[in-house]
């Protein structure tokens, strides 16, 4: 199993639309990458309205070549392109493999 974690830091100032999220966002990163190798994703909210982050969404996959082979698929970017429409933070994302 291989895992990208991505999250959304928390600013002043800083707009992240938890609805538009939920409810458009993740399932657009699901439809589109599915078929090139995603198996799971979810996202995480803080309990704490003031934590350093907004969300962590964690996206799973069967190994860590299709995870890479996900990223750099051209069906990725329409993903990536939705970002503006939820947040004006730029998501960190880091890849994670199970021991």
């Amino acid at each position: 199993m291989a895992i990208l974690l991505v999250s959304y830091p928390a600013g002043d100032g800083a707009r992240f639309d938890r609805s538009y999220y939920v409810a458009t966002h993740l399932p657009l990163v699901r439809r589109v990458l599915e078929p090139h190798g995603l198996v799971g994703a979810e996202a995480y909210f803080p309990d704490d309205q003031v934590a350093p982050m907004f969300a962590v969404a964690v996206l799973r996959f069967a190994d860590a070549a299709a995870r890479d082979a996900v990223l750099g698929h051209p069906d990725a970017g329409h993903a990536f392109a939705d970002i503006p429409n939820f947040t004006d933070v730029q998501p960190a994302a880091t890849r994670m493999s199970a021991a």
